[in-house]
């Protein structure tokens, strides 16, 4: 009942459900108004959801993914967590409150994870999925969910005294016992799961595949847990091994809802096992704690991103996204309690100081948001100097879009001195990291194309976008610089006529080899050999241009017209019919109003 009111409330103030819980935990347990007085109950079952939720992440760990990402992944997430880590470990041990090296260290790794859902749902909102410091940010929270399980794993061997208690031969021979298991999970989960769940899917009963997939995740986490590692660990090797299986949505769905609610009783417990005294009691301590860790977090990402090339303003989007705690802190940190690394007090100041981080989150998301758009705007104000004192290529490339970027590497391939302007910054500063030398410089004003050599090249190909862009260059050029033969970048046919009306020595349309490529891929996946395919391709193409001759001659002007009639190139060997036969009188009307 109070997760059913406190998780709307906390959406409606635009925090996370994680936080939802946390409260209403701390409200229904000993510090609240005592309706639990024991949270270990309801931890200890809910630790199950921790353990499906590794699973599913383990799911969602595709190999291809991982490799697509790897550079990301590896490289800034190991990055962020190691600098973060170690900043937020060196600010604990110092801070006066008996931090010992191990609890300052498990303070520094549980507080420099993120909150995945947190960061998503922010992502989600603001469309960063879909941009360049998005998918560097999910690669960093793609790490951290992976530093998991080997986080889980360092814990029992920070523990005082637990290297001493073995000799060489025990030590090893419970390593052997890690590994025997570790391979049999492996091996089972490559080689036994997938036929086993082909056959339970013929027998139809949805019932018997949930049951398979929870005893799957149960099954090799206690397995792990048997030779002294973590439950989790066994559930997220099985979901690894399973991420390549078509079975993959289905076990994912199956376990999704037992997932949820376990995940959302296990925050609850956490939330009513926090000790509200010593909350309230170190209050100032606290506030003051998580500004720097916000802050600490804050520099550390930007930092990184920073360092992997990326501009201020997506270091910043990213660094306002990254910085509230993760979830799984609050799986180590009473991991480390129940193993000694920190005592009761360091745990409930920890934990009250995670989910603090978590309130600030969306209000510094929405800070970050506004000061990189400044950024942004700064940007486009201070436009880099138009300098072309350096520029002396024999081809001129006007326009770097997509485009212009695969006709500029033709010519680089073959060593071609190009020179390439474009007017829009970011794709400057871009292109720059690719190492490429982009003049800033506006195409349509006859002093850049001249400081940029249009009157020493041989060939000026213009590439940009939009047709009265490209129209208003021509007419620059032939006007003032008539000895450059010209290129140009056509958008549909009634532009080529337009671009052969004003002379130009070469166009084309920018979707039309493409077209015909994609043609021809299609006829030989119809059964068409590839010399049928090519010849019908070709006799397309003969007869377009053609028809274009022929439109050219005809006097077609398509500057006073503005629009060019489609006509079929082939004349159909059949009358069409309409698809719904209401519609034919429709469509005789439609003709004849037309004639």
């Amino acid at each position: 009942m109070t997760a059913v009111v406190a998780v709307p409330v906390a959406r409606r103030l635009g925090l996370s459900p994680i936080v939802g819980y946390l409260l209403a935990g701390v409200a229904i347990g000993p510090s609240g108004i005592g309706v639990f007085h024991d949270p270990e109950r309801i931890i200890t079952v809910a630790e199950i959801g921790v353990v499906l939720l590794l699973f599913i992440i383990g799911l969602e760990l595709q190999l291809s993914r991982l490799l697509a990402l790897k550079r990301a992944i590896f490289g800034m997430g190991l990055a962020q967590l190691v600098f973060t880590g170690t900043a937020i470990a060196a600010l604990t041990r110092f801070a006066g409150q008996d931090f010992d090296w191990r609890a300052a260290l498990v303070a520094g790794l549980a507080l420099s994870l993120s909150a995945t859902s947190i960061a998503l749902q922010l992502l989600e909102e603001k469309g960063g999925l879909s941009q360049p410091y998005g998918q560097r940010a999910f690669a960093v929270l793609l790490f951290q969910d992976m530093a998991v399980v080997p986080l889980i794993a360092l814990m029992p061997l920070l523990t005082p005294g637990t290297h001493e208690a073995q000799t060489f031969e025990q030590g090893l021979g419970h390593v052997s016992i890690i590994v025997g298991a570790l391979a049999i999970v492996i091996l089972t989960g490559r080689y036994l799961l997938t036929p086993m769940f082909q056959v339970l899917a013929r027998s139809g009963a949805r019932e018997v595949m949930t049951a398979a997939a929870l005893l799957v995740v149960l099954g090799a986490g206690a397995l792990m847990a048997s030779v002294g590692m973590s439950m989790a660990m066994g559930a997220f090797l099985a979901g690894v091994m399973l991420s390549e299986s078509s079975f993959r949505h289905e076990l994912e769905a199956n376990v999704e809802a037992f997932r949820g609610l376990l995940v959302a009783l296990f925050f609850m417990g956490v939330g009513m096992s926090m000790n509200l005294a010593v909350v309230l009691a170190n209050a100032w301590l606290l506030i003051v704690g998580t500004l720097l860790v916000t802050l600490v977090k804050a520099v550390s990402v930007w930092t990184v991103f920073r360092l992997s090339e990326g501009t201020r303003a997506d270091a910043v989007r990213s660094a306002s996204v990254l910085t509230p705690a993760g979830e799984f802190s609050f799986v180590l940190f009473p991991l480390a309690l129940g193993l000694g690394l920190i005592t009761s007090r360091q745990s409930d100041m920890l934990a009250a100081c995670a989910g603090m981080t978590m309130l600030l989150g969306p209000p510094i998301a929405l800070f970050g948001e506004r000061l990189a758009r400044r950024l942004e705007r700064s940007a486009v104000t201070q436009e880099p100097d138009e300098d072309f004192s350096d520029a002396h290529g024999s081809v001129l490339v006007v326009g770097f879009g997509r485009f212009g970027q695969i006709v500029s590497q033709c010519l680089l391939a073959r060593g071609l001195d190009v020179t390439i302007i474009d007017n829009d910054v970011e794709m400057i500063q871009n292109a720059g990291r690719f190492g490429f030398r982009i003049y800033y410089g506006d195409g349509t004003r006859l002093e850049v194309l001249r400081a940029a050599g249009a009157e020493r090249a041989r060939v000026i190909a213009v590439c940009v976008d939009r047709r009265e862009t490209s129209d208003r260059i021509i007419d620059i050029l032939r006007s003032n610089i008539p000895a450059p033969q010209l290129f140009v970048r056509a958008y549909d046919r009634t532009h080529t006529l337009a671009l052969r009306a004003r002379g130009v020595d070469f166009e084309i349309r920018e979707t039309f080899e493409s077209a015909l490529t994609f043609g021809e891929a299609t006829l030989r996946a119809s059964g068409l050999d590839a010399a049928a395919a090519r010849a019908t391709v070709n006799d397309v193409r003969e007869r377009d241009l053609a028809r274009l001759a022929l439109q050219e001659a005809g006097g077609v002007d398509p500057g006073l017209t503005g629009v060019v009639e489609p006509e079929p190139l082939i004349p159909p060997e059949r009358e069409a019919h309409p698809l719904n036969p209401e519609a034919e009188d429709v469509l005789k009307r439609e003709t004849e109003f037309s004639g």
